[in-house]
């Protein structure tokens, strides 16, 4: 071979080897990064190039696929109840992705998951098109509905577990949408208007929105009281005088009216809501007593569900500034799902669940391929301590602030804390109205909630979470029970 055309070989044979390391790169380095490309519409034409799977509430589907007649797009998302599903399936759209269930189980709806090969296996032989699975959730239909009703036309959250497992059971957000309405490849005008209103109804403010939880955190002051041994019994009297100074302040925390807060016991300051009592525990344990058993209840780490819930914070903060936390005021924020978190683990005799909502995952033929199985996350609190908290809790509702939440059922116990929290510059705003509860059998607790209204039209002084959360707490709770039967 003459060395001209020996050159040309090597050049060749240099191109050829440049050209399959580039091919193999592509394949195997940029394929997960070119598939997910917003240009790459290839994904999304084959992931609506047929039905998606559909997620389940108590064995029927909550979402749908509707043929388009479209070319590249063949069919497109539809939800049942839309609205009250929102904060639970999240959205599904052509032109806008996908969010919450939707986006975090796509494989599974759109049957490419590895764990249904088999299936796509069959389909291909028997000329069948491919099938997308199902994700079976651990929603409870009846207690979503009370908990959406309840919230009405108001702003505001719920959010309602299982103590004994962390079954999520209510996840309701208000004002919401109806992701029918963003599904289609037209729907530009609708997403643009849910983008541009002021109240933000795609927001699901049962995970993602933190609030000041006001006094439903001295439920959380009381529990490190007792766990740090400050105070064993809760009928007897606490160092509490009146009037109480800020610590490093000449400034007198004050309560809500003319009540028995003076050296009052954890179950009369917690009938009453003392501010006086559980601001000067805080300030007795210190912040970081008060940071570490806000942590065992799940603050300051995030919680996925598996919809990942914001973090809730109990903030590192000073002598004050942490008084302040410990009533659930100054930088005290807590998601509705964290404050549910809180009363299931008291009612659950002081063990936290990990809270979830995906139950199962189903394949097309309706295998299991994945069933959640409940965890632990933490113990916040002795049995012993627990049920003294459960004790001065069933009191709040027997003869306190809650009363709203009674339950007229002998077999059935209720245990609560209102919450009034304070909002925007020089409590300006209207408070955020706040109710925990739980209700207990003789077989445990099967379910605790946290509703949260972040305002109303109600005049100033007729907002409290005893009036406004606690009837919608007790509806879900009742929703639960009558399923429980």
């Amino acid at each position: 071979m003459n060395k001209p055309v020996r050159r040309i070989a090597i050049f060749c044979g240099l191109l050829v080897l440049a050209l399959m390391i580039r091919d193999n790169w592509i394949q195997f380095v940029q394929a997960d990064e070119l598939k997910s490309n917003k240009h790459n519409r290839r994904v999304t034409i084959a992931r609506y190039g047929q039905p998606r799977g559909n997620i389940i509430v108590d064995g029927q589907a909550v979402t749908g696929s509707q043929e388009t007649g479209g070319i590249d797009y063949k069919y497109k998302r539809t939800y049942k109840n839309g609205e009250m599903w929102a904060p639970v399936t999240g959205y599904s759209s052509q032109v806008f992705d996908a969010n919450q269930i939707e986006k975090l189980e796509d494989k599974v709806l759109t049957g490419d998951d590895d764990r249904l090969f088999f299936n796509r296996t069959v389909d291909m032989i028997t000329g069948k098109g491919k099938k997308g699975g199902d994700v079976i959730t651990t929603l409870n239909s009846k207690a979503q509905e009370a908990a959406f009703k309840g919230l009405g036309d108001k702003k505001g959250a719920v959010a309602a577990l299982d103590p004994r497992t962390g079954r999520i059971l209510a996840l309701a957000s208000t004002p919401s949408y109806d992701p029918s309405k963003i599904a289609g490849a037209q729907d530009d005008k609708a997403w643009k208007s849910l983008q541009d209103d002021k109240n933000q109804p795609m927001l699901n403010r049962a995970l993602r929105q933190t609030y000041p939880p006001g006094s439903t955190f001295k439920v959380v002051t009381a529990a490190a009281a007792l766990e740090n041994g400050l105070y064993k019994d809760v009928d007897s009297k606490t160092d509490s005088p009146l009037p109480w100074i800020l610590p490093d302040t000449r400034v007198a925390l004050e309560n809500e009216g003319n009540i028995p807060c003076k050296e009052a016991s954890l179950r009369v300051a917690l009938q009453y809501s003392c501010n006086t009592v559980f601001g000067k525990v805080s300030a007795d344990l210190g912040n970081k007593k008060m940071m570490e058993t806000a942590e065992k209840f799940g603050f300051n780490k995030p919680v996925d569900t598996p919809v990942r819930a914001a973090p809730s914070v109990y903030p590192k903060d000073n002598r004050p500034q942490n008084a302040m936390a410990g009533i659930g005021q100054a930088s005290n924020r807590a998601t509705p799902l964290q404050m549910a978190m809180v009363a299931a683990a008291v009612a659950n005799n002081g063990k936290l669940m990990e809270p979830y909502m995906v139950d199962k995952l189903r394949a097309p033929n309706l295998n299991v391929i994945e069933h959640h199985q409940p965890k632990q996350m933490n113990q916040p609190l002795s049995a012993e301590n627990a049920q003294k908290l459960q004790s001065i809790m069933e009191t709040v509702v027997e003869k306190g602030t809650g009363t709203a939440a009674q339950i007229n059922n002998g077999n059935v116990k209720v245990g609560g804390k209102t919450g009034t929290a304070q909002h925007g510059v020089d409590n300006s705003g209207n408070p955020y109205a706040w109710f925990i509860s739980y209700a207990k059998t003789g077989d445990g607790s099967p379910v605790a909630v946290a509703v949260v209204i972040e305002g109303s039209e109600t005049v100033r002084d007729d907002i409290a979470g005893g009036k406004l959360a606690a009837p919608i707490a007790k509806s879900v709770m009742e929703a639960v029970l009558a399923t429980e039967k």
